[in-house]
């Protein structure tokens, strides 16, 4: 309770909240409590619960949005700390446009944001669910384009609250991965090299990505996207529905009639439901094709 006490005079008591459902702060809208969930808007209170964690030993867990991540029912033991910052700074250099996002910006409202002030380059993450340090954590893409493609350097911070800038290479990008992946770093912010656009043009390009998105993805139930990564030489929600695993149950979790690379929580599922689905598909893909399938999102919790 003392840990409690400090994070509130420091933080204010809006920000610090006890055994917090997790159901409440991810896509799937599955898993089981957080000790103590911590929002933070700014580097120094970012900072403070770093410190507040490595003096007394509690573990932290850092989270985004929630978009990528499969909480056990269980709940997760210490601390998770939600990044909020913020940060939206437009320069112009000639020909490019660099912006500075905070790596709490949500993806959609920097694509709104871009569109307002006719700045093309954006439009394939505008329907990317999740913040821009889950996405350059990720290297998230959609449509042939991924974040590597626009990123142009990243400010992040380690577990001793020391504070680093790299440009492109430093990142390390790889498909579905970077740097960034193993949660060794925080990513505080990013920016991005992107050009002068027509409003019009950007309008209807993230118009027909909305449009694909909600033709071939199922928008209507809570879901990570999508469940598994591309394989390297096969599409794996291609070879999901050729093992005839669309529509297949476990609980309330299934694996979506419209997509079948996504588990989805059709019906009040546990997290029990969805692993034990996704433990399933696994095994019938391999049996069947031989292929051994790589799973996109996070899976953290108590186990």
């Amino acid at each position: 309770m003392d840990v409690i006490k400090l994070l509130k005079q420091n933080l204010g008591d809006n920000k610090v909240l006890l055994n917090e459902p997790m159901s409440r702060h991810t896509s799937f809208k599955t898993g089981g409590n957080a000790d103590i969930f911590v929002k933070v808007t700014s580097i120094e209170e970012l900072k403070y619960v770093i410190e507040v964690s490595k003096s007394t030993g509690i573990p932290m867990f850092i989270l985004g949005n929630g978009s990528n991540v499969l909480v056990t029912d269980k709940g997760i033991r210490g601390i998770v700390c939600k990044i909020e910052i913020g940060k939206f700074e437009v320069v112009n250099q000639g020909e490019d446009i660099f912006v500075t996002l905070g790596s709490g910006n949500k993806n959609a409202e920097v694509a709104g944001k871009l569109l307002k002030l006719e700045i093309e380059g954006f439009e394939f993450a505008s329907g990317i669910p999740g913040t821009i340090g889950g996405a350059i954590k990720m290297n998230a893409g959609a449509y042939g384009r991924e974040f590597k493609d626009i990123v142009y350097s990243t400010t992040y911070m380690d577990y001793s609250g020391n504070i680093y800038k790299i440009d492109l290479d430093g990142h390390e990008f790889e498909y579905r991965k970077s740097k960034f992946s193993n949660q060794k770093y925080i990513i505080l912010e990013s920016t991005l090299k992107l050009k002068k656009g027509n409003s019009a043009e950007i309008k209807s390009k993230m118009e027909e990505y909305l449009n694909l998105r909600k033709e071939k993805q199922p928008f209507d139930k809570p879901s990570a996207g999508s469940t598994f990564k591309r394989g390297e030489n096969f599409i794996t929600a291609q070879i999901i529905d050729e093992c005839g695993l669309k529509g297949k149950r476990i609980g309330g979790a299934e694996v979506s009639e419209k997509h079948a690379g996504f588990v989805i929580n059709s019906a009040n599922a546990t997290t029990k439901d969805i692993l034990e689905l996704i433990e399933y598909i696994e095994n019938e893909v391999l049996d069947k094709t031989g292929k051994k399938i790589e799973l996109e999102i996070e899976i953290v919790g108590e186990k």
